[in-house]
């Protein structure tokens, strides 16, 4: 089995900031996580990220926010995308 893209929304704010969510369902033996799933979420302007959540090879879950790298307990993909929105709305002082 191959990657599949299971999630891929990309939407620019009323401000001109853009949020990218992309998610892919794993085999086993391409996961890297140790859950099945392959993650990018990124909110930002221009060259300038303000959060981001992945889990690169290497370097595992993850959190980018105002410049800081912080790990990440991956709990589900649904929890990923609530505690991102939360992320973001806390960065973009909403």
């Amino acid at each position: 089995m191959k990657a599949q893209e299971v999630l891929h929304i990309k939407e620019r704010l009323q401000d001109g900031a853009i949020i990218e969510m992309v998610i892919w369902q794993l085999p086993e033996s391409g996961d890297p996580g140790g859950h099945g799933v392959k993650y990018r979420l990124y909110c930002g302007t221009a060259g300038e990220r303000l959060v981001g959540h992945d889990n690169e090879r290497g370097k595992g879950d993850h959190r980018h926010i105002a410049g800081r790298e912080q790990p990440y307990r991956f709990v589900s993909v649904r929890q990923l995308v609530t505690d991102f929105l939360a992320d973001v709305r806390e960065a973009r002082g909403e």
